[in-house]
């Protein structure tokens, strides 16, 4: 007699075929585009129906529940660095406007800057801070509020001056040896770090040239009018009589460049900038205990400049509001969660399989080297539309095209140059992924809206593209079969 008490045997793994594998992703872009983009819903609730219906399929292909969760941990474990740093910085931010370290670079920028001048200066000032910083994030959220207040001050294009911040922002994502993408890349890819970088250089620099002249040229047509006089005006008068300059307000930015050169870890660090920007907002600017953690918590507010230099907070300019209303942990929260549902997604799509056997068909049809650089490229484009984080951009093409580079005589460092100039720059383009929420949250102009002008972010990968159909640039090596270590036949050009 059978014990039905018995636990049941457990459900057979099926191997999808290629239209199951493509489906998860297909059926995950459709209600992405169509969800942000036509219907206008939170992209939250998206991702967490692409994950129902991501996990109705893993279940089909006989994943246990179990085994998804684990996947989800997995991810999310990988994850935790980065979202603890996500946090911190909203709490910079806050602490970072409550001292006047913030409002004193906008109020000198107002003084100092031309219109014509701002975009380009905003790339190139990001792109130096990026790389000393190593943290795109980091450098958006602190220089880049800055610049894109003097922006909206002078009156000009804030989509143009968002897209030149996150292009400069990227540059050093890409090319700092401390950025953490930097690191990773090489290590997925089986190269070395400064090889790493230096074959960037093959496309990242020439980006940065063309990026650059870009910026230069549209920032010409940038012209302040009547209107952005009166409204840069009023913008410094409120921050002239809101605030007490003085120059120790540059220590918190110092102390995350002493962090940085000093290859301190960044949560300390950006903690500790915090401290430091909360103390002078009390001892110089007057603000309360009270008020100096509701900064870090919840933002700063213009309703905390109440009695500070006469200022009625009822009444400062929409500039003024829009620069100062901001910052705190709790407005990285709808970024956190976007974060968390990419990663179940991401999590229950690896328990299935569905990219291992994409990643195999795909690879049946590459032979060319520029179809090699192509199809990575296009794989980590579609890893950040599908899943929609940095790391997974890199981890998820890396380790499919590890072995095939040295089987067609390429150097490992193409494959890590492919991955940065791909998948990394395209994350914060895409509306519904983590990166892009935080940055239109922190500078306050939609992805949508600042995509077209993110250049850096475009060029990289087209010149990437290009180097590998004409050979320029591209490091070779003696070919190498994966299991017996014999010669294998190249690539052709």
């Amino acid at each position: 007699m059978t014990d039905s008490s018995a636990a049941a045997p457990p459900r057979e793994r099926r191997t999808p075929g290629l239209l199951v594998a493509a489906l998860p992703v297909v059926l995950m872009l459709i209600v992405m585009i169509a969800g942000t983009v036509w219907l206008g819903l939170d992209p939250v609730v998206l991702l967490v129906t692409a994950c129902a219906v991501t996990g109705v399929i893993a279940r089909w292909l006989g994943v246990t529940w179990d085994e998804m969760l684990m996947g989800i941990r997995s991810k999310i474990d990988d994850a935790m660095p980065a979202l603890l740093i996500l946090i911190s910085i909203g709490m910079l931010i806050g602490t970072w406007t409550l001292s006047g370290t913030i409002p004193m670079i906008v109020d000198w920028g107002l003084k100092a800057i031309q219109p014509s001048w701002i975009v380009v200066l905003s790339f190139l000032i990001t792109m130096i801070v990026s790389t000393v910083t190593g943290t795109s994030w980091g450098s958006v959220g602190t220089v880049g509020v800055a610049l894109i207040g003097v922006a909206g001050g002078l009156g000009v294009s804030l989509p143009m001056t968002a897209g030149a911040i996150i292009s400069g922002a990227y540059f050093g994502d890409k090319m700092s040896p401390m950025s953490d993408t930097t690191n990773l890349a090489p290590a997925v890819a089986g190269s070395t770090l400064f090889e790493h970088i230096r074959h960037l250089l093959y496309t990242t620099g020439p980006a940065a040239v063309l990026s650059c002249v870009l910026y230069l040229f549209l920032g010409r047509g940038q012209h302040a009018d009547g209107l952005a006089a009166r409204r840069t005006a009023d913008l410094r008068a409120v921050l002239e009589h809101g605030f007490h300059f003085n120059l120790l307000l540059l220590l918190p930015p110092a102390v995350i460049l002493v962090g940085a050169v000093m290859k301190k870890p960044p949560l300390p660090t950006i903690i500790a900038s915090s401290a430091v920007a909360g103390i002078l907002g009390g001892v110089l600017q007057g603000f309360s205990l009270q008020q100096i953690g509701s900064s870090a918590s919840t933002g700063f507010t213009v309703s905390m400049l109440s009695g500070h230099g006469g200022i009625d907070p009822h009444h400062v300019s929409a500039a003024a509001g829009t620069l100062l209303n901001r910052g705190g942990m709790a407005s990285m929260a709808s970024t956190m969660l976007i974060g968390l549902a990419g990663f179940a997604f991401a999590g229950i799509l690896t328990e299935t399989g569905c990219l291992d056997v994409l990643m195999h068909r795909l690879l049946t049809k590459v032979r060319r080297t520029g179809g090699i650089i192509l199809a990575t490229a296009l794989t980590s484009v579609g890893t950040a539309l599908s899943m929609g984080v940095s790391y997974l951009t890199i981890i998820v093409p890396g380790q499919a095209f590890r072995d095939i580079y040295p089987e067609r005589g390429l150097a490992p460092k193409n494959l890590s140059r492919t991955l940065e100039d791909s998948g990394t720059v395209f994350v914060p383009l895409v509306p519904w992924t983590e990166a892009a929420t935080y940055m239109s949250t922190t500078l306050g102009v939609a992805t949508m809206a600042y995509a077209p002008y993110a250049f850096l972010n475009y060029f990289g990968v087209i010149i990437a593209v290009i180097c590998g159909y004409t050979g320029i640039g591209i490091a070779r090596q003696e070919p190498v079969r994966r299991t017996t270590g014999e010669p294998a036949p190249a690539a052709a050009v």
